[in-house]
């Protein structure tokens, strides 16, 4: 048997962590009767039991711990977590402090936990928002980013979407922990990154590796990129559908990006997360986050060697109800994964970029009229554009109350509607 790696169990190196994942794409025909999540294709259902009147991440609402009453807010909205994971103002106690114990060590963890609410709307999930909408929210990290910078080392920015995630609330946000340490990701990143910086005469790790994906490997991992950005299923990605958003010029952090490259961010942004929900036909569930160069005493340190990178950690693998476990082998030996990379990269380079069938409404046989209704399948479903705010929809015509961006947004999305619904006829019949 001669060996394929696209059908072939193998190894690959990840260099950022100095590690190792297994690859085993034979296992893609296994059958599987373990757990299904339930499909969830937006946030109405949650909503419906959090209600904005109530919901404490929302404008107006008086949080129960605090009993402080959120402002009216209209893009934006940042708060210190009523629940932090860390406190800011913890004294050193040499009695409780064992950094020189071989086997008992601990030390003081320091740090603030923030929230930052994307939107007032709880029902809009990033890839709904506009691009000024995102451009808010790219702002706001980068503000809260420079506020902490000069106090913590590390400043983490995160986002879990989704129940299966831990999400304990379906209003759109994310949170900021920032420390007085590196955590374990950064510090092993630091180290590894400046190991290449010094083998390799102050090469970039990240740079030289988007560079030979572009070149060496003819785009084959590449899902995504603008002038400013490139989006890749990296060569030793963990989790079914990983992706890492890198930005093209050398960066070090968030707060080094210039006027046109979070422009350019928040565009390939919504591209991303609007192919992740085309995917599976439903709202795509990750947990995403910056990793940048240290920040506080490093600031006085040249962090040459880091490039800026944003991950994305989606679990599902086959369908919106089946997700990837990391249990038995992963946690006691190494990370293993089935589809390989170049195949999910060549998943999400093919769907569409822009929002497609937000519903449908399987009750109804309704013909959508409008000058591109030849391109649906038989019969014919209605298409429900009310979860957009851009969008109106009466029974048998679509009112337009929107820019030319949005319309074209609207033909290309029927120019796609055959293939997904052949798609979701599909995984239709494979779930019977």
């Amino acid at each position: 048997m001669t060996f394929d790696p696209t059908k072939h169990s193998h190894c690959r190196y990840n260099p950022l962590k100095d590690e190792w994942i297994l690859v085993s794409p034979q296992r893609l025909s296994r059958p599987w009767q373990g757990q299904v999540e339930e499909d969830k294709n937006d946030n109405d259902e949650a909503i419906n039991n959090n209600q904005q009147s109530t919901n404490p991440l929302c404008p107006g609402v008086i949080r129960g711990k605090t009993n402080q009453r959120n402002p009216f807010y209209e893009h934006t909205y940042v708060f210190d977590n009523d629940y932090p994971a860390l406190l800011s103002d913890i004294h050193d106690d040499e009695n409780n402090n064992n950094n020189d114990d071989d086997l008992f060590r601990c030390h003081v963890a320091r740090g603030v936990c923030k929230v930052i609410c994307f939107h007032p709307n709880s029902k809009l999930t990033l890839p709904r928002m506009t691009l000024d909408d995102i451009a808010h929210v790219i702002k706001t990290w980068i503000d809260v980013y420079q506020d902490l910078a000069s106090k913590y080392q590390w400043i983490q920015i995160f986002e879990n979407r989704g129940d299966i995630m831990g999400c304990s609330n379906p209003h759109p946000h994310c949170q900021v922990w920032a420390t007085d340490f590196l955590p374990n990701e950064a510090r092993i990143k630091h180290r590894t990154q400046k190991d290449y910086y010094i083998k390799h005469h102050g090469n970039v790790l990240l740079l030289d590796y988007i560079k030979r994906e572009l070149n060496d490997y003819k785009k084959e991992r590449v899902v995504i990129d603008n002038e400013y950005w490139i989006v890749i299923v990296p060569y030793w990605a963990v989790w079914p559908y990983e992706t890492m958003l890198v930005p093209k010029r050398h960066v070090l952090r968030l707060s080094d990006l210039t006027d046109d490259e979070q422009i350019g961010l928040s565009q390939i942004m919504k591209q991303l997360l609007i192919k992740y929900d085309n995917l599976f036909n439903t709202s795509f569930p990750y947990s995403m986050g910056w990793h940048g160069a240290p920040t506080g005493s490093f600031n006085n340190e040249d962090c040459s060697h880091w490039q800026l990178h944003a991950l994305y950690y989606p679990p599902l693998v086959r369908s919106a109800t089946i997700k990837k476990f990391m249990v038995g082998y992963e946690m006691l030996a190494q990370a293993q994964r089935d589809i390989t990379p170049e195949y999910a990269a060549e998943s999400l380079r093919n769907l569409s970029k822009y929002d497609r069938l937000l519903h449908i409404n399987w009750r109804l046989d309704l013909q959508l009229k409008t000058n591109y209704a030849d391109k649906l399948l038989q019969p014919i479903y209605i298409l429900d554009w009310t979860k957009r705010d851009k969008y109106t929809t009466n029974i048998d015509h679509i009112q337009f109350s929107c820019t030319q961006e949005s319309l074209q947004e609207l033909v290309e999305t029927l120019k796609d509607a055959q293939s997904v619904l052949h798609q979701m006829q599909y995984q239709q019949q494979t779930k019977k």
